[in-house]
């Protein structure tokens, strides 16, 4: 599974970011998740609430999660298209070369915290 170990990745990036930013408290992390990127959601969700429990920064934290939907460029009739629906053959001129352009991402997309400077409110990072 290796959602355990982008979700470990995410709280280290997210320790540091708050240790630089002095932040000492997520409120909510949005990520963009590819449509392609092999991410089981409810997977990566079960590890986010078992890992944020062991980063007191994001222990009340809430996980939000966007899909980016997969989208690839055919070199030979230089078009996109939908990646899910017509895999890698081009479906406007039938040829194989083609390429991923989005869908295969994990990123940090907005993360919401207070942070030791504010007085009362939330401030709103966006990565």
């Amino acid at each position: 599974m290796h959602e355990m170990g982008i979700v470990m990745h995410l709280a280290k990036t997210l320790d540091e970011l708050a240790e630089e930013q002095h932040i000492t408290k997520i409120g909510s992390v949005t990520l963009q998740v590819g449509e392609v990127s092999g991410i089981m959601t409810e997977l990566f969700t079960d590890a986010w609430d078992y890992f944020k429990g062991r980063h007191p920064v994001l222990a009340e934290s809430e996980l939000k999660l966007e899909t980016t939907p997969a989208v690839t460029y055919c070199e030979a009739c230089q078009k996109t298209y939908e990646t899910v629906k017509y895999g890698r053959t081009c479906p406007h001129c039938g040829s194989g070369e083609t390429y991923l352009l989005t869908g295969n991402e994990c990123i940090i997309k907005e993360i919401e915290a207070e942070t030791e400077d504010q007085e009362e409110g939330e401030a709103v990072v966006t990565v």
